[in-house]
């Protein structure tokens, strides 16, 4: 079958890699997309089993940081496309084994910026598009927003590892002329997530009447984004945004952790048919993690300006649906919490 592009999706058995994934392959049943994933602990194939048969979808286990196997499947396919998602993505563990995000985020990256500089001749009609996070911009005060001008300033190992792929996704632009763009975005949350983030873990913490940890004096301040909304952002930047440009992604939605984890008691409470407010007595307030950034608050005037997008879900509808899709799948919450996140649980709240 003659397919219209190529696209290669790192990181797509992941949370948001996965609703990317479903999304290019249900909506361009004319572009082949190919769904590059190593398969650790955070990227599961069971999120996709709706599209894994599709004519247009091709899954290839594989690792970015052996650059030999990212040149030759940029050899096999002659992609047109580049979506970049696989990452090591999360603060505590870069603390634990910063080295990982470094071979991940850094080295994973410049080989796939290698494969595409190397293999795609004069550019022409192609993009590497690269998938980045607000962290990357440190740390606000009360006021003030992120944009896309902001001095980069991270504070963890895993928010410098993805300023280091940033800052060299531009280079690979001035230096060789390759086409990029990247998008900078805010937490997001919903269904498929892997329970070692905030919402999942407080979810399956509350049905289980676990408790709930919230680091320092849970007043750090985090913009969420419905994990929907950031992949049809991603299609429409891929699509339509200027080649070279950063694109801030933000769900206008600023919750403080203890705000977030108390409404999501009382939601939890109402689905399970408990005492609305009951599961509030679980929340234990832990030492804070080293580093910790007090505020993110993205402003996405630009991405709405120039393209026409704006977030379609607020918090209430989200993080409604999202406890109710965990609370119905206990079993794919059994899946992923069988081996790694029961490991890294114990270790961390014993």
């Amino acid at each position: 079958m003659d397919f219209k592009k190529q696209i290669l999706i790192t990181g797509g058995a992941g949370f948001i890699g996965s609703h990317l994934v479903r999304l290019f392959v249900n909506k361009y049943p004319d572009y082949h997309i190919v769904n590059l994933d190593k398969l650790t602990y955070a990227g599961n194939l069971e999120n996709i089993t709706d599209i894994e048969n599709n004519k247009n979808y091709t899954f290839v286990k594989g690792c970015i940081t052996d650059q030999q196997f990212i040149n030759s499947l940029f050899e096999k396919y002659d992609f047109d496309g580049v979506i970049h998602l696989a990452a090591e993505s999360h603060v505590d563990r870069s603390i634990t084994n910063p080295l990982e995000f470094i071979e991940a985020n850094i080295v994973g990256t410049v080989n796939l910026l290698n494969a595409a500089k190397n293999n795609w001749g004069d550019f022409k009609n192609k993009l590497f598009y690269h998938v980045s996070t607000d962290e990357v911009y440190g740390s606000l005060g009360d006021t003030g927003f992120f944009v896309e001008t902001t001095a980069y300033d991270p504070r963890s190992p895993y928010s410098a590892s993805k300023a280091s792929s940033d800052h060299l996704v531009r280079a690979y632009f001035h230096t060789y002329g390759l086409p990029i763009v990247i998008s900078n975005c805010s937490n997001n949350y919903g269904p498929n997530q892997f329970p070692e983030k905030l919402i999942p873990l407080v979810i399956n913490n509350i049905k289980h009447n676990k408790p709930l940890p919230i680091y320092g004096d849970g007043k750090y301040t985090r913009d969420w984004l419905w994990v929907v909304d950031h992949a049809e952002a991603i299609d429409l930047i891929f699509h339509k945004g200027k080649k070279g440009e950063t694109y801030n992604i933000g769900g206008n939605n600023e919750r403080k952790n203890i705000e977030l984890v108390e409404t999501l008691c009382d939601t939890v409470d109402e689905q399970l048919g408990r005492e609305v407010g009951s599961s509030r007595k679980l929340i234990e307030f832990v030492k804070d993690r080293p580093g910790h950034d007090r505020r993110y608050a993205i402003d996405a005037t630009k991405l709405k300006n120039e393209l026409g997008w704006e977030p379609t879900i607020q918090p209430e509808e989200g993080l409604k649906r999202t406890a109710e899709w965990y609370l119905a799948n206990e079993k794919w919450l059994e899946n992923v919490t069988s081996g790694a996140y029961q490991k890294y649980y114990d270790e961390q709240y014993a």
